[in-house]
């Protein structure tokens, strides 16, 4: 499905990714962790459209969108759920989550997918109405993952969809990316919760100072040593 091939990304004249390869299969949920400032928000707005490769290709159902206009990813099927969320504060829940729909094909099953997604975050139901800026931070969250849904995406982004967010919440957070994958939606996650990351997740990358530097099945790096102590602060 997503196939990345020695993409480097750079600010300038410094060189923020640097030939990295990294895979998602149809169905699969694939977390990408790593130490603060390792790149891990560049490499996922790279795949989002927003940050443009300088080398390598970013294939997508067998398409190269490395030169594609960042606004034509969703119709291929990519939706990003940024960091920090990045609402339309003073605009209703309601509306935040129409404007996900705005391409051709999502918008015909604009309904559908509003029940979807009330169906997934029961308590967004009775903030239809009510400003985005309005309300508590997990709240706000399930609204930006919900936005995303509203495209009809075949891989949904997620940026750091932890940060800020009260232990209870991410639980019940990182449950709702479960089910959203385990409904046929492929799933790449940047995420700064390593145990919860590679709990729910099929494969993971690890990636150091813009490179990857380990790859594998999620539990073989649970249980691996070196995560542990450098991750999880296990020794």
């Amino acid at each position: 499905m997503l196939e990345i091939k020695s993409i480097q990304v750079c600010y300038g004249p410094a060189v923020a990714l640097w030939d990295i390869d990294l895979y998602v299969n149809t169905g699969e949920l694939v977390c990408v962790i790593g130490p603060n400032a390792a790149g891990k928000t560049t490499l996922i707005n790279a795949v989002a459209g927003l940050n443009k490769v300088s080398k390598g290709q970013i294939k997508f159902n067998g398409q190269d969108l490395s030169r594609t206009e960042p606004h034509l990813f969703c119709s291929h099927g990519v939706a990003l759920v940024p960091e920090s969320r990045r609402l339309f504060a003073n605009m209703t829940v309601l509306e935040n989550l129409e404007l996900g729909s705005y391409i051709r094909e999502a918008k015909a099953l604009r309904s559908e997918s509003l029940e979807y997604v009330l169906e997934l975050f029961p308590a967004m139901r009775l903030k239809l109405n009510a400003a985005a800026g309005s309300l508590s931070g997990g709240q706000q969250q399930m609204v930006a993952i919900s936005r995303a849904l509203m495209a009809r995406p075949k891989i949904l982004l997620l940026d750091e969809p932890s940060l800020g967010l009260a232990p209870s919440i991410v639980l019940d957070m990182f449950k709702a990316i479960k089910q959203i994958n385990a409904n046929g939606i492929s799933v790449l996650l940047v995420e700064q919760n390593v145990s919860l990351a590679l709990d729910i997740a099929n494969r993971a990358y690890v990636l150091e100072e813009g490179r990857i530097a380990q790859e594998g099945l999620a539990q073989d790096m649970l249980n691996s040593a070196s995560i542990q102590k450098a991750y999880l602060g296990i020794s």
